[in-house]
């Protein structure tokens, strides 16, 4: 999200992004530490949002993706992550795509293969992803592990904004996202092993270097994330995912990194921590 030289050039309303960002922190603080099921509300919300965003952007080059089946799918992965654990979150995912390309045949064989394979993506990204946000939260410390993930993804986008716009020269992918540079991506491995690092020894009470290495591994998967959700927005031809989320664009646009990161985090905070 960063710019390649200079702040005027990044094309976000600052002001309305800070409001956002706090008014969305605000409310997952809120519900993790008040009645933790309510976040999975949040992000039943949040995510299906992006899931709406995604399939609307896929239908303006003809692809056809049923919402509605996916949206449900969203909600018995999140619920059978939380309270069933992985083998649930798996086994629902492995159960809806053969329902979901069965449900697409009866509706013509023209275009079915393009249409099956983008109903299977939207499925996986980033309704299955998100899946493992409930399997952080039904852990021991779970809404001080969702903080530190999310905190963690989060300090991606912003260290590498204010490095980019601070010192950014050299372009990292000019075809795929033009404002992001090296420079910027430095300034987000900083921020994010800082963050990782202090969040893990002050919530979680663990060693610091296991939240830098956390932090270290959410860089490289949040960056990844945005290019490809960058790539998936050129070959559409589209800017932003939507304009929900003022300063920010789409819902999609701001979920990117942290579906990206998810399982990364996940992983290594249920074997480290």
């Amino acid at each position: 999200m960063e710019s390649a030289a200079g702040g005027n050039r990044t094309g976000r309303n600052l002001p309305a992004a800070v409001a956002v960002g706090l008014g969305l922190g605000a409310a997952v603080i809120f519900s993790l530490y008040t009645v933790p099921e309510i976040f999975l509300v949040v992000v039943l919300a949040a995510v299906g949002v992006g899931v709406v965003e995604l399939v609307q952007a896929l239908a303006t080059k003809g692809i056809r993706v049923p919402q509605v089946a996916v949206l449900a799918a969203l909600a018995a992965m999140l619920a059978g992550a939380y309270w069933g654990g992985p083998v649930w979150l798996v086994g629902i995912f492995a159960m809806a795509v053969p329902a979901l390309m069965v449900g697409r045949m009866f509706a013509g064989t023209d275009g079915y293969v393009r249409d099956a394979a983008a109903t299977i993506l939207v499925t996986a990204y980033p309704a299955m992803l998100a899946g493992f946000v409930a399997l952080l939260l039904a852990q021991d410390q779970g809404p001080d592990r969702v903080v530190v993930f999310i905190a963690t993804t989060v300090a991606s986008d912003i260290g590498g904004y204010f490095a980019g716009i601070s010192f950014g020269r050299h372009k990292m992918s000019p075809v795929i996202s033009p404002k992001k540079t090296w420079e910027g991506f430095a300034g987000s491995a900083l921020a994010c092993m800082a963050v990782g690092g202090g969040l893990t020894a002050w919530l979680l009470e663990a060693e610091a270097w296991k939240g830098v290495l956390v932090g270290a591994v959410v860089v490289v998967a949040a960056t990844l994330g945005d290019l490809v959700e960058s790539v998936i927005k050129r070959d559409l031809g589209i800017k932003d995912m939507g304009s929900v989320l003022p300063g920010h664009g789409g819902m999609m646009d701001r979920l990117d990194s942290l579906v990206a990161a998810l399982i990364p985090v996940w992983a290594l905070l249920t074997l480290l921590v």
